[in-house]
């Protein structure tokens, strides 16, 4: 029994007193305070001055190889995360057709999880490594999306084009199985190969049988920056065609060409939420993206998996110089839309790369005595990876305006560490560290442009309305008992840019199926999470 602390149960209705009664994996009751004799109870957390609510779900989160590494997920659970949803650009099953090595590239040098490799072969279901995960065991809940990416690759390789049709009836056909295995729909992240490749009418083809299913489309729109207007309106089309629910990822304004187009976005899905049109987002509370130091180059360059080879090539190398220069050019990419002096590549892993690590492309370029864009190949050459790069490229008068907003929820984008082992290999995003409790500290406690229990409510039962997740997300009787306990007054993030692997604090009581994952503010090594599956499971 928890007993004493202001009850907030994800609803965003105000809050009240009341004791939260656990037994086994489920909320047996929201007593009124003090009904329930303490010598009835096997523990109770007296919470006085504490608020209790549901755990947070990260509809956005790229756990799925930090889990497999450790399932502690330890800079995720200290957030108050419980539930981890994946799939953004990739996903390691199903395996088959032409997606037959889905593991290797990721984990080569990560000897702690090189295991899966030759597990991850087997999984010829969507299902499969979510199951695989489960039994070895982990702390959050985990579900998924299937990634686009992935079931473009199953049919058709990393070639350009439009899918033939035996092609598209192989996606149609994978995509139903994995919905009945319990995926939440498609996810497609249009700046990245092989997604990018994909056009409008294939998507929607896809997403009907998502759609049957009664799952979502998300999607990583075409543009963030300047087309950012027309990349909605494809969203949205995709929405009316196809019938499927609308998410939009990590929404946000890149680039100065782009920052006073926010408005105009909010106004836009809040007059087609008027329409009818089903279409919600989430967002991550930085002024910094985060993605590869490879998508910077145009896609083109990826088709056939050639990457490597195509950037040794001196006519293909003209031919990026090129097109990354020339004011003209169709090029929409991320050295566009930040600046070359707002990208900060962090993931080199060559020693002699690492004295990079931390400084701008512009300074990097100059150093090197080369062209930035020359730079971008030679390293990419170098490393052999796509190279963890932020791009600081959104402003924070956006940041507050998109918050406020009904329809946006709250994400990471990032997966979860052990600033133990995490730390020695460089610095990362901070979202992975203090997202949830950056929120709470900074928009909620010290600018009040959201009340606990609307941050609370963007982070939970929003979350679960949206993926159809019956029994997790609010606190009321019968449900699964995802709880956690936090101090309002301290709750906080430590993590920054220039030290990013630094744990929230503020998380005292964490429970994962009513098992305590977090007790005190100290991860207790429980791994009690489930795989949580879509509404078109069987």
């Amino acid at each position: 029994m928890i007993r004493g602390a202001r009850i907030i149960d994800g609803t965003g209705n105000p809050w009240r007193y009341g004791d939260v009664v656990i037994e086994g994996d489920r909320i047996l009751d929201i007593a009124v305070p003090g009904s329930v004799p303490g010598k009835h109870v096997g523990e109770v957390i007296e919470a006085d001055g504490r608020i209790v609510c549901p755990g947070f779900i990260d509809i956005q989160s790229h756990s799925i190889v930090p889990l497999m590494r450790d399932g502690r997920c330890l800079s995720k659970i200290t957030q108050g995360v419980t539930t981890e949803i994946m799939g953004e650009g990739w996903t390691p099953a199903p395996v088959g057709g032409r997606f037959t090595d889905p593991m290797a590239a990721r984990l080569l040098d990560d000897g702690d999880a090189a295991e899966w490799i030759e597990a991850a072969r087997e999984w010829t279901r969507f299902g499969h490594w979510l199951e695989a995960m489960e039994e070895r065991g982990v702390s959050p809940n985990v579900g998924s999306y299937l990634a686009g990416g992935t079931l473009r690759r199953y049919a058709k390789g990393m070639d350009r084009g439009r899918a033939d049709g035996g092609e598209l009836e192989t996606m149609r056909r994978v995509m139903a199985e994995s919905m009945e295995d319990g995926a939440f729909g498609v996810t497609y992240a249009l700046i990245y190969p092989p997604d990018d490749f994909v056009d409008t009418d294939e998507i929607v083809e896809v997403c009907k049988g998502v759609a049957r299913h009664g799952g979502t489309y998300i999607t990583h729109m075409r543009s963030e920056s300047k087309r950012i207007l027309q990349a909605l309106s494809e969203a949205l089309e995709i929405g009316e065609r196809s019938g499927a629910g609308v998410e939009i990822y990590h929404l946000k304004a890149a680039g100065r060409s782009a920052w006073h187009l926010m408005p105009e976005v909010i106004e836009r899905i809040t007059t087609a939420r008027k329409r009818g049109i089903d279409v919600t987002c989430d967002m991550y509370p930085y002024i910094a993206s985060a993605t590869g130091f490879s998508s910077i180059l145009p896609t083109w360059v990826f088709a056939g998996d050639k990457l490597y080879e195509n950037l040794q090539d001196p006519v293909i190398r003209r031919r990026i110089h090129d097109e990354l220069t020339d004011p003209n050019s169709d090029y929409d990419g991320q050295a566009r839309s930040a600046g070359v002096e707002n990208i900060m590549p962090v993931g080199f892993r060559r020693p002699e790369n690492l004295q990079y690590v931390g400084k701008r492309l512009d300074e990097i370029a100059e150093i090197r005595g080369a062209h930035w864009v020359d730079t971008v190949m030679d390293l990419l050459l170098s490393e052999q990876q796509r190279i963890s790069t932020i791009y600081f490229n959104m402003t924070e008068e956006n940041l507050r305006l998109q918050i406020q907003q009904p329809w946006i929820k709250i994400s990471s984008d990032a997966g979860g560490v052990d600033p133990s082992w995490a730390r020695p290999e460089g610095p990362i995003h901070p979202r992975g560290y203090g997202t949830y409790p950056r929120v709470l500290r900074q928009y909620v406690r010290e600018e009040g442009l959201l009340t606990w229990e609307e941050a609370i409510r963007k982070s939970t039962s929003a979350v679960a309305e949206r993926l159809s997740i019956p029994d997790r997300g609010t606190l009321r009787a019968g449900m699964m008992a995802d709880v956690v306990v936090f101090n309002p007054d301290t709750v906080s993030d430590h993590a920054t840019f220039e030290d990013p692997h630094q744990l929230s604090t503020g998380i005292e009581y964490v429970w994962v199926n009513g098992t305590a994952v977090v007790r005190d503010g100290e991860h207790t090594g429980a791994k009690p999470g489930r795989f949580v599956k879509g509404p078109g499971a069987r």
